[in-house]
């Protein structure tokens, strides 16, 4: 019920490239139900639809609504986009193209830069100009805004990106570029550089409002057509969106700051991870999600997720940066879908292209023809033919094995278990990277995290990657197919502030910086307020983008309350050493360091479901817990071996399985390799402790 931080029932929906995942929570009886179902690539809310039912229940008897979707990031990385046209100040038409003129690959002969969202001739230049300090040096000609407008409409635009330079200090042209669009052009969807990033930069900034215009028209139209269908389906209850940063907006502002969900399914799955870290007790975790489609991973530290200001999508190297705080996520074409292919010089990939949900790995028998991990899984015994999804959908391993063998194992001479095993290791390598980047390049070792593995693919790699990485404990969540969904049922209302304020540490006014603090603050409070929902407590978190005098680039220093409450100068530098010691492997506390950006977060918390304990048993597993053996192959030298295979509902607290096994369950099956030990903990999670080879 709107007004209320507690709801009686509430659904969530995370949309994937293959499956799409629903948690249905009932507070009232603390009962957790789920389903799952193939994504419906032409009307995603179909599948959605699809999946409420499976967990037994109905947009109409829910009071909260809460959804993550990959919309937006693929509108970008398909290049699927709208029509948009850029809007800047007279001379900075060309700062999209230009960017940072860095090359990440010098010795690529074939090194591609990055391509703009909106073409050169769909950027126009208009006669303003503010200076640094948001003084008006060239007024607005608004003659020439209304010209140009005029121009984009006859050209058949449906978005208007603005931008003009200084905006983040003083953003009163911009507002007025705004509304004078809106009244000239009433359908197009319109935004400003302000609205989205308050941070100086201007190519990031001008990157950042020129995807949120490129995608605004498809983010729209899909959000309208959902809260059409919960309308339809006797839904009456409050709508929310995950943001990149984990929490929660409401379908207005989802409408209007589309790039703010680019990452909203995975923000969720990293959201939950920290829960379970809580309840737990883990301080450091890298969450792991493998879907269909995809592989992300995020971290956990300290007890605090890590985040960032800044991302690029489609990769550093010919990426396009997002400017906006953010969890810090990194994400590799690697999913159960992913096709695997010989290449024209006699090497093997594998994605990023996927078989998606449609047609779906070839053992779906949905039409797929290309052979793709899911099939490799199953060519190896890691998944039962008869036992995917629950057995609700039987897998088709001759078509496996005559795909495999046509376009991989033959062309490269190579019997069809060894095709699947390569296939396998080459994808670990990749999904090991994308650890890699989340911890080494903070200057983290990801061998003293422990990596929570979740997604529908994450169970049945883990252990693999593990090793890959040295990384000596595994964790399964219960429900790893739907922990992304269950992610969205423990987040939280969260807005997000930056400003920017160069100031030397050693001269910052404890009183300037607090004002500006409690001004973000202040607006954060409001737009919870105008949430409809009053939260169970409302908190703040404070942090600065900090430099030594001198460098280019800053790190991000959280900062507890008492520093300004103590007015303590040098315990802010003292934490920044400390994060720049971490992050490069070096300090200078001699040095002087200065103020760049100041960042604040206000949360609204939310009741969230309990992580409930299971019953207790013995160390050896009950007799319902057995479900068999099937052959299984681990590695060249073991080859297949028989492995007993468990019921994970079966399964208690306490008991024990030395590996080789397999654990299933409905969305997920878990691999045990030979001399790893599974112990189930209180909580119901699988802590797998890697043997050292």
């Amino acid at each position: 019920m709107a007004g209320s931080a507690t709801f009686q029932t509430r659904l969530s929906a995370d949309v994937g490239g293959t499956f799409t995942d629903v948690a249905v929570f009932d507070e009232a009886s603390g009962g957790l139900r789920l389903g799952k179902t193939l994504t419906t690539p032409r009307r995603l809310v179909d599948g959605i639809a699809g999946g409420v039912d499976k967990a037994g229940s109905s947009f109409a008897a829910a009071q909260l609504f809460l959804h993550g979707t990959t919309v937006a990031i693929n509108t970008i990385l398909e290049r699927s986009g709208s029509r948009a046209v850029l809007i800047t100040t007279q001379g900075f038409r060309d700062i999209y193209e230009i960017g940072r003129v860095n090359r990440p690959e010098s010795y690529n002969l074939f090194f591609q830069k990055h391509v703009p969202l909106i073409e050169r001739a769909c950027r126009y230049e208009i006669r303003e100009r503010m200076d640094a300090e948001g003084r008006v040096l060239i007024p607005l000609d608004e003659a020439q805004l209304r010209d140009v407008l005029a121009q984009a409409v006859d050209g058949g635009v449906e978005a208007v990106a603005i931008l003009f330079l200084h905006s983040y200090r003083n953003p009163a042209h911009e507002r007025r570029a705004k509304e004078i669009a809106e009244a000239a052009c009433p359908g197009l969807f319109v935004t400003a550089s302000h609205e989205l990033s308050q941070e100086y930069r201007e190519y990031e900034r001008t990157s950042t409002v020129a995807a949120n215009a490129y995608v605004g028209p498809r983010v729209r139209r899909y959000l309208s057509e959902m809260r059409s269908h919960l309308g339809e389906a006797g839904f009456a209850g409050d709508f929310f969106i995950v943001q990149s940063s984990g929490g929660l907006f409401d379908v207005e502002d989802a409408q209007r700051s589309c790039i703010r969900m680019l990452e909203s399914g995975p923000a969720a799955g990293v959201i939950g991870t920290k829960a379970l870290c809580d309840a737990a007790g883990l301080a450091n975790a890298i969450a792991f999600d493998m879907g269909g489609t995809t592989a992300k991973a995020g971290v956990i530290h300290q007890g605090k997720v890590l985040m960032t200001g800044l991302a690029m999508m489609g990769g550093y190297a010919s990426g396009l940066p997002v400017q906006m705080p953010m969890i810090d996520i990194q994400e590799v074409g690697t999913g159960g879908g992913s096709i695997a292919r010989v290449e024209a010089g006699g090497g093997l990939r594998v994605g990023p292209e996927s078989a998606g949900a449609e047609p779906g790995p070839v053992c779906y028998g949905l039409g797929g023809h290309e052979p793709t991990i899911t099939d490799a899984n199953l060519l190896l015994g890691r998944l039962g033919a008869d036992r995917f999804l629950g057995g609700e959908m039987r897998l088709d391993l001759g078509a496996a094995e005559r795909a495999l063998h046509d376009r991989v194992a033959a062309p490269l001479g190579l019997g069809v278990t060894e095709a699947a095993d390569g296939i396998l290791r080459i994808a670990t390598t990749k999904m090991s990277h994308v650890v890699r980047w989340v911890t080494t390049e903070r200057g983290l070792d990801a061998a003293d995290f422990a990596l929570v593995a979740y997604g529908g693919a994450g169970p049945l790699h883990a252990a693999m990657i593990a090793r890959d990485l040295r990384i000596a404990r595994v964790v399964i969540p219960p429900a790893p197919g739907h922990f992304s969904a269950f992610g969205m049922l423990v987040s939280d209302l969260r807005r997000d502030f930056v400003s920017t304020w160069f100031t030397p540490l050693a001269a910052a006014s404890f009183a300037t910086m607090g004002e500006l603090y409690r001004t973000m603050e202040q607006q954060g409070r409001e737009a919870v307020a105008r949430s409809g929902i009053v939260p169970a407590e409302i908190s703040v978190s404070r942090a600065a983008d900090m430099r030594y005098v001198g460098q280019e680039h800053a790190v991000t220093v959280e900062l507890p309350l008492d520093l300004f409450t103590n007015e303590d100068r040098a315990g802010i530098k003292c934490r920044f050493d400390a994060i720049h010691e971490i992050r490069y492997g070096h300090s200078a506390e001699a040095e002087p360091a200065e103020i760049v950006s100041l960042r604040s977060a206000v949360t609204g918390q939310l009741h969230k479901p309990p992580f409930d304990r299971i019953a207790s048993g013995s160390t050896a597993p009950s007799a319902a817990a057995a479900h068999g053996s099937r052959p299984v192959y681990f590695t060249a030298q073991q080859g297949f071996v028989q492995t007993p295979i468990y019921r994970r509902p079966e399964l208690l607290a306490d008991n024990r399985i030395v590996g080789p096994a397999l654990v299933e369950e409905h969305a997920s099956t878990t691999v045990i390799y030979p001399g790893d030990v599974l112990t189930v903990d209180e909580l119901g999670n699988l802590i797998i402790d890697i043997a050292r080879s």
